[in-house]
């Protein structure tokens, strides 16, 4: 099984698209606030969520990483991908929640690394994770060193976060 969660109109081809409002694209019409979600435990193969997290609080966040967590198997993936703190995007939508999505968040995903700098927060998943930027198209012209310069850099040359996450087996 293949999520797309936060689908919007724009479902991913391949993938059982899942919102809270019923609209082209939607297959499962379900509010992600509210757990537990409707996949049961080691169910599902593969997540793709874009411009989703960044609409949940903090609180709504963390439920959401650990049901993540809980309904996909071991060795699934994930695609997480929210505007980068640092572009205007992420400040723009007043529907978006504070804080904005840094690439820190992704520490606090790593059980071994949570249970020795941040053993108060109330996560339960387990992810291996990766993170990468999309950078704003006036960089798409540059070479791949100004790119990685200028996104270690400037505020606002990357137009998103994108985080891949494995969920750890056992």
């Amino acid at each position: 099984m293949k999520l797309d969660l936060g689908c919007g109109p724009k479902k991913k081809p391949g993938f059982i698209g899942v919102d809270q409002l019923p609209m082209a694209g939607v297959d499962v019409v379900c509010d992600l606030r509210i757990t537990p979600w409707p996949w049961p435990d080691d169910s599902v193969d593969q997540v793709y969520c874009a411009h989703f997290v960044e609409h949940l609080t903090g609180t709504e966040r963390i439920a959401f990483f650990n049901e993540l967590h809980r309904v996909m198997k071991p060795g699934a993936e994930a695609e997480i991908i929210t505007p980068d703190w640092s572009n205007p995007n992420a400040y723009g939508d007043p529907t978006h929640q504070w804080p904005p999505m840094s690439y820190w968040y992704v520490a606090y995903l790593n059980k071994e690394w949570r249970d020795s700098e941040a053993p108060h927060v109330p996560y339960t998943c387990d992810f291996l994770c990766r993170y990468g930027f999309a950078p704003e198209e006036w960089l798409s012209k540059e070479s791949e060193a100004t790119r990685r310069f200028a996104l270690g850099h400037y505020i606002g040359a990357a137009s998103e976060l994108r985080v891949h996450l494995t969920k750890r087996s056992g």
